[in-house]
């Protein structure tokens, strides 16, 4: 499954990133989750858990767009969003992958009519000897269990149900993700487009136009990027 995370980032390498946004009103904050999550490659666990500690007290809207990414930024996430209570979610196009647990953390859940929920098992990337990626594959199950579990409060579902979705890697509309609990209401807006190349996905919806392929320079200085990174987190 880390092929698939790699190739996710490599065929997107070269489309226009979204930098984290944060708009800060008087009584409310909007914050704008609209790329891939990954410190590298999009927007990280970091930058956006600080964000979000600066509104300390404050409402938050957290509009979405993302196809995932990282599974352990996406927990991050996650769990500084849970932390902060009163926040709001808006799938203004896609939630796939991390981006669903990031979401499903927030107080209410909402997604836009035409829009897109995606579930399936976890990814990252692995760096080091085979008993480091069996380490790693049993954290993996771990991560898994709590993600199922965060399923389970949310949608009220079985284990073996959302086992079974996450395991075929499961696309829901917009009123499918809201019939099966994931979102708690569907709203009219205009949605936002999909700019990700998603052929890492098994079961993606087609794209309604071509997108451009990746830049392999560019590629590869992220590839090393990301390898400098794994190399730091590699405990001998």
């Amino acid at each position: 499954m880390h092929k698939r995370l790699l190739q996710l980032l490599r065929d997107n390498a070269k489309r226009e990133q979204s930098p984290l946004k944060v708009e800060n009103a008087a009584e409310s904050a909007t914050i704008y989750l609209y790329d891939v999550i990954d410190p590298y490659f999009g927007v990280g666990a970091l930058d956006f858990n600080k964000e979000l500690a600066a509104l300390k007290g404050k409402p938050v809207n957290l509009r979405i767009n993302s196809p995932g990414g990282d599974v352990f930024d996406g927990r991050a996430m996650a769990t500084a969003i849970a932390q902060h209570g009163d926040v709001t979610a808006y799938i203004d196009g896609w939630a796939a992958s991390a981006a669903t647990y990031v979401a499903i953390a927030a107080k209410t859940v909402n997604i836009v009519e035409g829009g897109f929920f995606m579930i399936h098992n976890a990814w990252t990337l692995g760096y080091g000897n085979k008993h480091d990626f069996l380490t790693l594959a049993d954290l993996l199950e771990k991560l898994d269990q709590s993600i199922i579990n965060d399923y389970v409060k949310k949608t009220g579902k079985t284990t073996d149900e959302i086992v079974e979705w996450m395991d075929a890697e499961t696309w829901f509309t917009a009123k499918e993700a809201a019939d099966h609990g994931f979102v708690d209401t569907v709203f009219n807006g205009a949605k936002v487009e999909n700019k990700w190349n998603l052929s890492a996905y098994q079961n993606a919806p087609k794209p309604t136009e071509k997108v451009a392929p990746a830049d392999s320079a560019l590629w590869m200085q992220q590839r090393e990027n990301a390898e400098r990174r794994l190399r730091l987190l590699t405990i001998d």
